[in-house]
């Protein structure tokens, strides 16, 4: 297990107002590339990628923009002033409120996606910056997501290129000896937090870079982020309390009348 003794973020400072069609490689080098090293790891947050691979549609209403990117509904409540919460499986596999639909920043009667595919928007990003700039940098795309029985939301990784997301500890032993049968931190998801408390949410600050960590950057054909997205076979909490109730009595049911 490699040494480690300190972890620095930073923000790249002076990134401009994203449009479509930016060329983010270009952007980020001219915000940050001479302070860039191998081993670095950049965390982009995903609206400005969404931005520059034009990912608007024109939406009156929101709902019906979740609704389309909506694979699978995983729970949905109604609070007493009549608005409703879903949460969703969406097109990429993950599930989140709103299926990541966002209609903060945009222009009037548009919604933006997430981009179509996460892992091929970090990879490109950091092939782009590796040609560029000359150094071994990783690459993530992160998103706000909240977490099951928590309060808050935290950033969490839904792309990644040249970046390990799990470090997989399995078969090691902890500091007294004993084995480490299940511990995989997902360390896509701690970076992408890491870099949320510097980038924040109002500061126009989308990209913070990572220093300290260059045990994981690697290859850009390493797996993505989309691995961490658990499969439904496995999943033990697929749907929320009260859908779960519904199906198993519908089930009842259904077995009653047969």
């Amino acid at each position: 297990m490699p040494s480690r003794t300190a972890l620095t973020v930073w923000p790249l400072e002076g990134i401009p107002e994203i449009e479509a069609g930016a060329d983010l490689v270009d952007v980020i080098a001219r915000a940050g590339g001479d302070d860039l090293a191998d081993g670095d790891i950049l965390v982009v947050t995903s609206k400005i990628v969404s931005k520059a691979e034009d990912r608007f549609v024109e939406a009156d209403d929101r709902e019906d923009a979740i609704t389309a990117e909506t694979v699978r509904v995983v729970a949905s409540r109604t609070s007493p002033n009549g608005s409703t919460t879903r949460i969703v499986e969406n097109r990429l596999g993950m599930v989140s409120a709103a299926a990541g639909v966002d209609a903060s920043n945009t222009p009037e009667g548009t919604v933006l996606l997430l981009p179509v595919d996460p892992d091929a928007s970090a990879r490109g990003i950091a092939a782009g910056l590796r040609e560029r700039l000359g150094v071994e940098v990783g690459v993530i795309v992160s998103d706000t997501l909240g977490r099951a029985w928590r309060e808050g939301q935290t950033d969490h990784a839904i792309g990644a290129g040249g970046v390990q997301v799990f470090e997989d500890l399995r078969g090691g032993t902890d500091a007294e000896g004993r084995p480490l049968v299940v511990t995989m931190p997902c360390v896509a998801d701690e970076l992408a937090a890491a870099a949320d408390l510097v980038k924040g949410k109002a500061t126009r600050r989308p990209v913070a870079v990572v220093r300290g960590r260059a045990d994981l950057v690697g290859a850009l054909d390493l797996p993505g982020a989309r691995s961490i997205v658990r499969p439904l076979e496995r999943d033990m909490f697929r749907l929320g309390a009260d859908e779960a109730y519904a199906e198993g009595f519908a089930a009842g049911v259904r077995t009653t009348s047969d």
